[in-house]
């Protein structure tokens, strides 16, 4: 039986994002040339960079466990959602994952 392993971070990029670094990488890291193919400023091409990066961070660290955590701390480096959210949310995933461990905890 073959070995499960868990996707790479470059498997569970979007087509946007590989779209982007493929032409990060034919326009030899410039961020400069990038803001000119994609119509933009150079401050927006490096906004999305620094997204990306952390993104990647986020995929491909061995520290996140939980695929919840890690879709939720994805969907904050998107800045879809701000860090109170990100923090309530995983505070409410730790008590839950607690509580299933713990056969004596008691719902308040």
């Amino acid at each position: 039986m073959p070995e499960s392993r868990k996707p790479s971070w470059v498997d569970t990029l979007s087509a946007d994002d590989l779209a982007f670094v493929k032409r990060f990488v034919l326009a030899s890291g410039s961020l400069k040339e990038m803001a000119k193919v994609y119509g933009v400023s150079y401050p927006t091409v490096r906004l999305r960079l620094d997204r990306l990066i952390e993104k990647i961070k986020v995929l491909d660290s061995q520290e996140i466990v939980s695929e919840f955590e890690r879709v939720l701390r994805v969907q904050y480096v998107e800045g879809r959602i701000d860090m109170n959210t990100l923090n309530t949310l995983l505070a409410a995933h730790a008590r839950e994952l607690e509580a299933r461990h713990d056969p004596d905890h008691r719902r308040s």
